[in-house]
């Protein structure tokens, strides 16, 4: 929807008191519009040399596992798309004035978080961002095991080659290098990760076949993995509990078995942009229902200082490891390592 000058709609008083509802209507519409963007054709589109997609459960995943990775290749002037496949209405409300929007009350949180993501995105600098099939298509499936992984519409029930198929429309339209996905596990075993790690690993094989759907075919050179090397997060708990923090990850031994997190030495990737972690950060808060600013994820800033947000790490599962732009353990320092 776009307003001119000459339009009624935009005689209408700027100060008109507004409600907390108003303003979340605001930020979703704002996030629908930009969701299908009207104003960039494909051809926009492929006028950046370098384009990457994101695929992702809810919104705030991709804040917290990839948010200089964006910040830092909007910069760059690559384009980035970020696709979310649910709008997170399972997810806990930690905002007490808002706890009524709530999965078991109104049933008002995917809105909500629309606006979320919305902001988020404009502290990342992120312009293109879109749900998977349209907002609303796939619902928030909750945590593994709850009987809300069992309704029709939820994502985990998803028909995998129709829901891939939605995602295939975007790659072919965007043609993106490189798509950043979750591992087979989802990082930690969410179903809505699982799935979309398979329905992102299935859209870009169907992508690449000019037997299926319409649209030139194309095949993305690079897709990588989230990954949460061991040697962080036994780092990070380390100084939890040096800190005296015996609440945060509760019951969690640094020097014991984690319940999730990758080897190091299946760490291909590092991006390590600490110019970027004021952006980052300010998504993080931007996901307030979320992301408690006296939460587990603040805790390790207030433990190992910003820092902890410059690094994300990745593995490599299709494509050729790039050896020109390197760290000193031989990881590569950037997505599109490799590539001309």
């Amino acid at each position: 929807m776009t307003i001119t000058p000459d339009d009624p709609r935009s005689k209408e008083p700027e100060a008109r008191p507004t409600t907390p509802e108003d303003e979340v209507l605001r930020e979703a519409e704002s996030v629908l519009e930009q969701a299908v963007p009207e104003a960039e054709s494909s051809m926009s589109v492929l006028d950046d040399a370098r384009r990457l997609v994101l695929v992702h459960a809810h919104p705030d995943d991709e804040t917290i596992g990839n948010g200089v990775t964006m910040a830092r290749s909007v910069a760059e002037g690559v384009h980035v798309t970020l696709v979310t496949c649910t709008l997170g209405e399972e997810g806990e409300v930690l905002v007490p004035e808002l706890e009524h929007l709530a999965a078991d009350k109104d049933d008002a949180l995917g809105q909500h978080r629309v606006g979320e993501l919305a902001t988020a995105m404009e502290a990342l600098g992120v312009r293109d961002f879109r749900f998977l099939g349209g907002p609303g298509r796939y619902r928030d499936s909750g945590m593994m095991g709850l009987p809300t992984n069992d309704r029709p519409e939820s994502f985990w029930q998803a028909d995998l080659d129709e829901a891939a198929g939605l995602l295939v429309e975007v790659i072919r339209e965007v043609r993106p290098q490189v798509l950043v996905t979750y591992d087979e596990n989802g990082g930690y075993g969410h179903p809505d990760h699982i799935q979309a790690h398979r329905v992102a690993m299935r859209a870009v094989e169907l992508a690449a076949d000019p037997a299926v759907g319409s649209g030139e075919p194309w095949s993305v050179e690079k897709v990588y993995w989230n990954a949460l090397p061991v040697s962080w997060w036994r780092e990070g708990l380390r100084a939890l509990r040096a800190a005296g923090d015996t609440t945060t990850f509760e019951g969690l031994d640094p020097e014991g078995e984690l319940p999730f997190g990758v080897e190091d030495d299946v760490i291909t990737t590092v991006v390590d942009a600490p110019e970027h972690i004021d952006a980052k950060l300010a998504a993080m808060r931007a996901h307030a229902t979320q992301i408690a600013l006296d939460g587990p994820f603040f805790a390790l800033s207030n433990n190992l200082g910003n820092q902890v947000w410059a690094r994300e790490a990745y593995t490599l599962v299709r494509g050729v490891r790039g050896h020109d732009e390197v760290d000193a353990d031989g990881h590569e320092t950037g997505l599109f390592a490799g590539l001309e």
